[in-house]
Parts: C-alpha cells; structure tokens; sequence
C-alpha cells in the first residue's frame, strides 16, 4: 500500500481547512469599523432615534460587502495600493485634496479613539485617563514601529473577539422584538435633519475611506511578501484560489462589523433611548450610562471592547493613511519594513497618531469633531469610490479580472446611496 495520500483524500483535507486560514486583511478591516468612534455614532443613533434608524445597518451590508471586495481585488490584481491607482484616472490635484481630507479625517478619529480608550480605562480600572490615553497611543505606535505586521496581524484577529462583548450585552436585556423588526425595515421614517445628518455620519462611519485604502494595501502586502503569489494581471492561474479567499474572508468580516454595530445599536436603544438619555457625548459615557440601567456586567464588557477594538483600530487608521499618502508621493510603504527602511511612510503613521493624541490636551471637544469626521468622511467617500469603480470596471486595469455585472452593480450603487445621502443631508439642512 502506497504512503503517499490519494489526490481524493489531498483534496478533502484542503476542503477541511479550518475558517480562519483564509481569513485576514477582510476581518481586521470589518472589526476595525467598530472603533470607539463607531461605537460613539451607532450610540448617538440608539441613544437618539430609538429603533428607527436600525434599518440604515441592514442597507450598508452588502454595500460594504461590494465595495471592500473590490477594493481588495483592486489591490490583489494591479499589485499597487488605492492611492497609486486613483492618480491614474483622477487630477493629482483632487488626489492629494482628497487624501488630504483623509489624513485630517483619520487623524480626528485616532484622537477621538485614542480619548475614548484612556476613559474606558479610567471607568474599569479608576487609572488617569491622560495617562491612560499616553500608554495606548504609544502601545500601538510601538507595535506599528518595531513588531512585523506579519506578527502583529495575529495579535489584531485576537483582538477582534473583543468585538463580541457588544452581542453580549444584548443577552443581558429584554428586548422588544416586535419594534426592533419595525425599525429593520424602515416602518417609522423621521427624516429631519437630526436625522439626516445621522445617517450620513453613520454610512460615512461604517463604509469609511480609511477601511477602502487598508484592504487594498494589505492585498498588496500579500503579495509582496510571499514569493509564490504575483498580482493576478500577471499571474491570471492564481485567480481563483485568491478571488474565493478574498470573498470568505471580506463576507466574513463585513458580517461581524454589521452585526456588532446592530448590537450597539439596539442596546443603546433598548436601554439609553428607554429611559430617556438621547445625547451621547463619547463611547465611554455610553458605557457609563448603561451602568444603572443594564448593570455593572454589561458596563463592563461595553467599556472592555472600547479598549479592544480601540487598539485594533488605530493601527488600521494610521496605517491607511501611511499607505495612501506614501503611495501618492511614491515612497516605499509596508508594515514588514522597519521605521528606517521606509520613513516616510513610518512619518506618517507616528504623525497621524502623534497629532491625534493633541486633542486629548486640546481644547476641542472629541465627540463634535469625531460625529463630524464621520460626516466628512461619508462626503469624500463618494469622489473616491467613484475612483475606485472606474478602476475595477476598467478591462486595461484588471483584464479578465475587472468587476462584473453584480460586482460592479452592488459598487456603483453603493457610491450612488452614499452621494444621495450626502446630497439629502445637505437639502434638509439647507
């Protein structure tokens, strides 16, 4: 009898991979959606409209599934970041305008995290929160610095489990299924300008430019660090293997990220909104107020997932920017690299965190500018994505590889909803 295995049973081995092999860059993205400034607008939005605005995360799903996976396939096929491939069919100007706003924009979120996380800090553990804020800030900025990402992308799927402390907490309340159903289809529509304004913060917070850049620049990364993977123009035999990779672990990560935030949502509804607190001022003092009235244990897990997803998103914040902003000047980028063997990238990175942590010191109030970065960013996403699509629809880019039918639908409609909401918000305003 032969050692050697029969192709059948090679073949049924593979097919029994465990799940997480194939995922990576698409769940770390999904879980750093949920950052404390996400924690913060889903809160507002619970804390504020109740139920009714439950509907918007059930709409962003299989837009953020559509627009993340091109995204990545973008990365995958071209072998070149977001950055490169926009100033090939847009002005350098609008480019560095638009990435200029990302930069201010990332730079405002990684602040507000970086407050949230020392708060979070001082409600568990009774720490200075300053002092908290400085530990965190250079924590992650270390482990941007000096560990591989090859490492460090471990210790960030690790982190995502903190994610599920948010679906916990949903456990721990009565729930009134009968409204949460009426607020997932829409049934109690209440566009003012509150209202508006919310839902863009909340589309710009959940399909954020900063998640567009990460996943295609860690495509690229793939493929840079492993000799036997080739962008797909060059190498189409790869296609397949990588295309389905990249599916299961995008739908993966878009599938948790969505998921987490209904949960804050419908806490923060059944609870905050319940009892008539309508007005959230930072993800800790959401944390804070579900204390008296879902109890100590639902507080608690609410204030250990700021931190955790706070610490797997900042990297990603940074890390984004370092990508986009290196690639549009033509600087060697790479998380693999150490701070000399790429500097301006790394100059980026400890910029946008070093600046983000001045607004703990600054006299601007983190939520006002945390609420209106996510705004911003549901405005500049739209310039982008339309970038983007042009990209992935282009048969000279991606060959056989460019988007599809149903791809490329779910794409342009996703960058049409977002201009719509923009448009909306600023009519009902105005």
């Amino acid at each position: 009898m032969s050692d050697q295995p029969s192709k059948s049973g090679l073949r049924g081995r593979l097919h029994a991979a465990p799940l997480l092999k194939q995922l990576g860059p698409g769940l770390i993205t999904g879980a750093a959606d949920d950052d404390p400034s996400g924690i913060a607008t889903y809160s507002q939005g619970g804390a504020q409209f109740g139920f009714n605005l439950l509907w918007t995360l059930l709409l962003t799903f299989p837009l953020m599934v559509a627009i993340q996976m091109v995204s990545a396939l973008v990365g995958r096929v071209t072998g070149k970041g977001l950055a490169s491939n926009m100033g090939q069919v847009m002005p350098r100007p609008l480019v560095l305008s638009l990435l200029a706003l990302l930069f201010v924009a990332n730079t405002i979120n990684v602040g507000a995290d970086l407050a949230a996380m020392g708060a979070a800090a001082k409600l568990v553990t009774g720490l200075n929160e300053h002092a908290a804020t400085l530990f965190f800030a250079f924590l992650s900025l270390g482990l941007q610095l000096f560990i591989p990402y090859r490492k460090y992308a471990r210790f960030l799927m690790v982190l995502t489990f903190s994610l599920f402390a948010y679906v916990a907490i949903m456990f721990l309340l009565p729930l009134d299924w009968k409204e949460i159903g009426a607020g997932l289809i829409g049934l109690h529509p209440n566009l003012t300008e509150s209202a508006a304004t919310t839902i863009v913060a909340i589309f710009g917070t959940t399909i954020s430019p900063y998640l567009f850049f990460w996943q295609s620049a860690q495509e690229v990364e793939e493929v840079d660090q492993n000799k036997d993977q080739h962008p797909l123009i060059d190498r189409p035999r790869e296609g397949r293997a990588a295309i389905s990779r990249i599916r299961i672990d995008t739908i993966a990560g878009m599938l948790a990220s969505n998921l987490v935030a209904l949960a804050i949502m419908i806490a923060t509804a059944a609870t905050l909104h319940a009892h008539g607190v309508t007005n959230i001022n930072t993800a800790a003092d959401a944390a804070q107020a579900l204390k008296p009235i879902a109890g100590r244990f639902a507080f608690a897990l609410f204030s250990i997932g700021i931190i955790g997803t706070g610490l797997l998103a900042i990297p990603v914040l940074a890390g984004s920017t370092g990508y986009a902003l290196a690639e549009a000047a033509g600087w060697k980028t790479g998380l693999d690299n150490m701070p000399w063997q790429a500097r301006g990238f790394y100059m980026v990175i400890g910029a946008a965190v070093l600046l983000g942590l001045g607004i703990d010191w600054s006299p601007i109030d983190p939520i006002k500018a945390l609420y209106w970065s996510a705004v911003l960013n549901g405005m500049i996403a739209v310039p982008m994505m339309a970038a983007l699509m042009f990209v992935a629809s282009s048969r000279k880019k991606m060959g056989r590889f460019r988007a599809g039918w149903v791809l490329g639908g779910l794409g342009w409609l996703c960058t049409a909803i977002m201009a719509a909401a923009a448009i909306t918000m600023l009519y009902v305003s105005i």
